[in-house]
This record gives C-alpha cells, structure tokens and sequence, in this order.
C-alpha cells in the first residue's frame, strides 16, 4: 500500500545500518555457527533465500510469501492489517486513520520473537506503511534481553537495493557468495538495457495506487530507465506521493503501468480497468504483479526490468511476460 507518510519523512542518508553487541559491522558471522535469522520485510526474506541461508531463517512476517512458503515452517513474528477485500479508497482511509490516531500498522508478537532468539534481526525505517520500523524491533530486543545484530535496509534506488544484498551476505558470512549473485543481478540488467539502448524510448508513468492516484517513487524510475522507457513524474530515489490524474494527463506518456503497492497480477489488472477512463486516452495501459516485481526492494526488481522490456519494446523482447498484462 502506498506510503502515505512520505512527504514527513526525511530521506535516510544510508541504504544500510548495522548495529549489534560489538557496534557497526558486528554482524559478521562464520557460516554454519548456530545462525537463527528472523526477517520483518519479504524483500529481505527473498534476500536470505537467495544467498542460500533459508536454513537459518527461524521467523517471518505474515506477509512473507515468496519463495512458496516462507510461512510454513517457521515463527510468524510479525502480524498487520487484515484489508483483504476492501478497495483502494477503503485501504487508503483505514491507513490515515490509523496514522493520525497514532495506531501500529504491524504487530510483533514478541513471545514469538523470544522463541525465535535470533542473532540476526533484518528490519527497515523506509516505510512505516509497508512493514514494521525498525525502532519497534530494537525496543523489543531491549526489553527481552536479546543481543542480536540488527541489519536496517533502506535503500532508495535500484543500485541500493542490489546493494543491500551485499551488505547481508557480509553480515551473514557470505560475502562471496552475495557478491556473485549480485553480479549476476547487476549482468542481467545490463543485458536487457543493451538490448534496447538504440530504441526509441516511450514516457511511461507507473501509477502505484489507484484512489487516491499516487506515483511511483524510489528505485521503480530506475527499473523503467533500465528497461529502455523514460520515467514521468517521478525521480530516482524519490518518495512515492499522491497525484492527480490531471497532472497525468498533462504529461500524457506513451504508456501507464498500474503497480498498486501490495497486490498481485489480478488485482493491478483489475484497478487498471477501474481507472481507464481517467488515464490518457492515447496511453497503452497495462497491469503488473506490483508486490513480485516492482515494490519490494529485493533481487525480483531484476525480474521486473525484463518484464517491462517486455511491455516497452515488444519488437525486441517478443515472449510475452507472463506477470505483465495489457489492459489496452
């Protein structure tokens, strides 16, 4: 769901934080040494899983479902905001509400969180809206004892997400390894942003929730620029804030991409058919699986980079995407 806090933010100067019983950088931890990890975002659940150190995840969050299913054998530390079934608006306004009157958005269940004695904790303060503050954690390790080494990840762009995998794996005890998927990651971008360098490039806007019309921000112009499409009204590394669909209409890109922040690929076609009438009449519109592809900050960003290739230049990339849609 989109952040609606972002314009009292302020920026975060770092991508990383790391702090632990011996300070910055404590987190270092020789592979295979009783290592019990506990993730309160997807992204970095997605993250362990890609640097091979699913084994040593003992907690999650209830809304950690990729790969299938983190869930299942593990504690589920973290609860939040049960909004299935109501609609954009309804989401939107419940989050006000429960912002203004100062109400927790997630829920660690800190008996959980004691059985799980972590020595990793992987938290973030990007978005209060999308997963529990990393302040809640450090509280609760206070308040239970725990010396556990807390990992905050707060990159803004594309370049800090892959980042962050970096700095994981070093705390982790494979740094290597990270290393090499990293530049697997970093090998794949480039292989879809050479395929379309000599392509005309379309304006596309990303549209991130649908009532009220918010843009997208952070690393998402980045996939666009990376998939060969110039982002309108929207910056790298900017904050994802609330629009007007005459201020997309006055930009009137080539193409609108509906990512609504915390669904799938149904659900964004769905709001995209909803919202047709508002949207430039020339624009090409279609739906993504905004929460695999575009709005967790984990390695699937590269997935999406080749999903929009396939949506911006289709006489390059002509196999059709199977988590991309097009609505017109």
């Amino acid at each position: 769901m989109p952040d609606t806090r972002c314009d009292d933010r302020n920026r975060c100067l770092t991508p990383v934080a790391i702090h632990g019983p011996g300070g910055v950088g404590a987190g270092r931890w020789p592979y295979g040494r009783g290592m019990r990890i506990v993730s309160l975002l997807p992204s970095a659940t997605e993250i362990v899983h890609l640097l091979g150190m699913e084994d040593q995840l003992v907690g999650v969050t209830f809304e950690c479902d990729f790969p299938p299913d983190p869930r299942a054998t593990r504690e589920i530390v973290v609860g939040g905001l049960d909004t299935h079934g109501l609609t954009p608006e309804a989401i939107d306004t419940l989050v006000r509400s429960k912002l203004a009157a100062g109400d927790d958005l997630y829920r660690l269940d800190e008996e959980r969180f004691r059985t799980c004695d972590p020595t990793h904790v992987l938290t973030q303060d990007l978005c209060r809206v999308c997963a529990l503050p990393a302040g809640d954690a450090d509280a609760a390790l206070e308040r239970l004892g725990c010396e556990a080494t807390v990992v905050t990840l707060d990159p803004h762009t594309l370049d800090e997400v892959l980042a962050t995998i970096t700095t994981v794996g070093d705390c982790l005890g494979v740094a290597d390894r990270a290393e090499g998927v990293v530049a697997d990651l970093r090998a794949r971008i480039a292989s879809v942003s050479a395929s379309v360098a000599e392509a005309p490039r379309p304006s596309v806007f990303v549209l991130e929730w649908s009532d009220p019309p918010f843009l997208s921000g952070h690393w998402v112009p980045d996939l666009v620029t990376a998939a060969g499409g110039d982002a309108v009204l929207s910056e790298s590394g900017g904050r994802s804030v609330p629009t007007t669909w005459d201020a997309i209409a006055s930009h009137d890109p080539d193409i609108v991409v509906v990512a609504p922040c915390g669904f799938g690929l149904d659900d964004a076609a769905e709001q995209a058919r909803s919202v047709l009438d508002r949207l430039p009449a020339r624009a090409q519109v279609w739906a993504i699986d905004a929460d695999g592809l575009v709005v967790r900050p984990g390695p699937r960003l590269v997935d999406g980079v080749e999903a929009l290739a396939t949506v911006l230049h289709p006489d390059v990339h002509d196999t059709p995407h199977s988590s991309v849609r097009r609505i017109r």
